[in-house]
């Protein structure tokens, strides 16, 4: 039962999480943009701006300007969770691709520096006072969420073990509509809880500044107004039929 409670979860989960996603995507892609805003100094050419955007995305560019304890902090915890992500693909695949097996070791540890960097962004929050100000309730909930799902994930791998081959053939199940028997285990079970309360929250969430940083004005246009009039869809739109 427990097995076919968990398959229906992670099923709903994923469709949430695709439409969510695709739906807010779609909503960035098509709000106007009426004013020529980048934040200057920005790049007058579009391959400037798809470097500029490359450098935020990889590197957080802007806020390594800003505040350079934040910085590390989320280059702490989104480089660990990168490598997190990546290790578990080892669930999805089989045999496990090569580069996978390769970063095993790396993202184990991984989850350490993810915890770690995840408890300093929630201690910005708690004790930096104009960071406490304008945090809300979700702020504080979404750390707690990830925070949650680091410390169970790292208890299953240095505390109380879990049968991991089990929940391979449990997920490889899932991905041919073949439901597999999943672990008996509590650490387990709230691990995967939490994971499908993210999975579920995510496109409704502050956390999607993931995708949204693409969409933002201030980012992904070229500073050249005075080289091309910058006029958005509804606003050309009303132009054309004025005219």
């Amino acid at each position: 039962m427990a097995s076919i409670v968990f398959a229906i979860l992670f099923y709903v989960a994923t469709l949430l999480l695709v439409v969510g996603l695709l739906y807010r995507i779609n909503t960035y892609a098509r709000t106007p943009s009426p004013l020529k805003i980048p934040t200057t100094p920005a790049p007058t050419t579009t391959g400037g701006v798809v470097l500029r955007m490359t450098r935020e995305v990889v590197f957080f560019e802007s806020l390594f300007k800003a505040n350079l304890w934040t910085w590390g902090l989320s280059v702490m915890f989104h480089g660990s969770l990168v490598l997190v992500v990546m290790r578990h693909l080892r669930y999805f695949t089989d045999p496990v691709w090569a580069w996978v097996a390769f970063i095993q070791p790396f993202g184990m540890y991984a989850g350490i520096t993810m915890l770690l960097g995840l408890c300093g962004l929630w201690g910005r929050r708690l004790f930096v006072e104009r960071i406490r100000y304008i945090s809300t309730p979700s702020d504080h909930l979404w750390l707690l969420l990830l925070i949650g799902i680091a410390v169970s994930g790292l208890l299953m791998k240095f505390v109380e073990h879990t049968d991991v081959i089990a929940v391979k053939g449990f997920f490889l199940g899932l991905m041919h509509l073949d439901v597999q028997v999943i672990p008996a285990d509590l650490l387990l079970t709230v691990h995967l809880l939490l994971v499908v309360s993210l999975l579920v929250a995510f496109p409704f969430s502050k956390l999607l500044h993931a995708p949204g940083v693409f969409f933002s004005p201030t980012r992904n246009q070229a500073d050249n107004p005075r080289e091309k009039r910058h006029l958005s869809a509804w606003a050309a739109k009303l132009e054309s039929e004025k005219n």
